[in-house]
């Protein structure tokens, strides 16, 4: 049994304790805020996520509070038209073996916490910011801000994007800025007319933005995220600002999705932000996961889902080892891991610029070249990431059914 800190509690460092407590481990969770808690709004969880979920323990907790919708909508954000869509019913649910749903952010993490509570292994300690880390040849030690130091067999980095082990282990600066803002809002269902409420994801694009809606809460509330490419240079999370501003900022907008955002109420401001591919996420006994090891932009919905595979593939390595054993096995988890994360991160930020916001004839053969798909067709595009069931396979192999 390996004594294993997790530098922060979101998402992926409660997936990550939660697997190597089910492989024997001890995992201590230090999370740098008052509380456990995940802020933020809706999350897609493609059939590769609830996979790694049901490996965890936890995917039933989470279906119960999901939204299985009907199918993925690209929608065309200035003419209205429907240009091309992927059912997610029967045939992809047979195929990829898993469903493809909508959740609140909460609505994932809190059966993940409340696994955590439950196992004895997991202990939760908030309040913990990690400041740095020293090893030796027998363990880590983990300074806080507070001035504890805690000594473990391992540290686990998954404290996101503006990781603090991150920036000891490689020393890489800050994120790479994308030069995309995104606006938020959360509303009641029933602020939303009857005839807008579509049991799908839908985005719809424009030159240099798109908007994406779907139902969170199960079923109680719509999510609404509109993402202007504007060349934003300064980083801004969850910044408020004013109705009028969000309406503004997106010309040309169609009539159907115009209507949709005229409900937006409370948003709130991010300007994007993720980071080239990089080999190394290892230092000794020291790893990286999630939005720590490899943050992407949302356009392929996956972060969250690549860092619950994370959780499930070091579980699995880490399993029996111990001692001068442990740097191995994180060197092996990092290897198997960075192809299919890497290319994960390439195909979102292609997906932001030369999928999402083209404008005059580049649009309309983007428009031209979705409509000559079939749903097989698309099912095959997506398979190397929805169809993922051995999570270590370097990427585009193919899918385990």
């Amino acid at each position: 049994m390996a004594r294993i800190l997790v530098a922060g509690g979101g998402i992926g460092g409660l997936a990550t304790a939660l697997s190597l407590a089910q492989r024997g481990h001890r995992a201590t969770v230090l999370e740098r805020g008052e509380v456990f808690a995940e802020i933020g709004a809706g999350i897609q969880l493609g059939p590769n996520a609830f996979h790694a979920l049901d490996l965890l323990g936890v995917g039933q907790a989470v279906r119960d509070r999901a939204v299985f919708i009907d199918e993925l909508r690209f929608m065309d954000g200035t003419t209205d038209e429907k240009v091309a869509a992927m059912p997610l019913t029967e045939a992809y649910r047979t195929r990829f073996g898993n469903p493809y749903a909508v959740v609140h952010r909460g609505d994932l993490f809190q059966p993940l916490l409340t696994a955590c509570q439950a196992s004895d292994a997991v202990e939760l300690i908030a309040a913990a910011t990690v400041e740095r880390y020293t090893q030796d040849a027998d363990g880590v030690d983990v300074r806080t801000a507070d001035g504890r130091t805690l000594r473990a067999d391992v540290l686990v980095g998954a404290d996101g994007i503006r990781s603090t082990v991150r920036r000891q282990l490689l020393g890489d600066g800050d994120p790479r800025v994308s030069g995309h803002t995104i606006y938020r809002s959360v509303i009641p269902i029933e602020k939303v007319p009857e005839e807008l409420r579509w049991n799908a994801v839908t985005l719809w694009a424009g030159p240099q933005w798109h908007f994406v809606h779907y139902i969170i809460g199960g079923g109680r509330y719509l999510n609404l995220a509109v993402t202007r490419d504007d060349g934003a240079r300064v980083p801004v999370a969850g910044r408020p600002v004013e109705r009028e501003h969000v309406l503004g900022r997106f010309p040309g907008v169609g009539e159907t999705p115009a209507r949709l955002l005229e409900l937006g109420e409370g948003w709130r401001e991010w300007v994007l932000c993720d980071r080239d591919p990089v080999d190394t996420w290892t230092d000794g006994r020291v790893v990286l996961v999630g939005d720590a090891a490899h943050p992407m932009l949302q356009y392929a919905a996956q972060g969250a889902c690549q860092a619950l595979e994370d959780a499930v593939v070091l579980g699995a390595l880490l399993e029996g080892g111990t001692g001068d054993d442990v740097a191995r096995r994180l060197e092996k988890f990092n290897a198997e891991r960075r192809e299919r994360t890497g290319r994960t991160q390439l195909v979102a930020r292609e997906m932001g610029t030369r999928l999402y916001h083209p404008a005059g004839r580049a649009a309309e053969e983007r428009n031209a070249m979705l409509r000559s798909l079939t749903v097989d067709d698309l099912y095959d595009k997506v398979a190397w990431l929805h169809g993922a069931r051995d999570f270590a396979r370097a990427a585009g192999g193919p899918a385990r059914g």
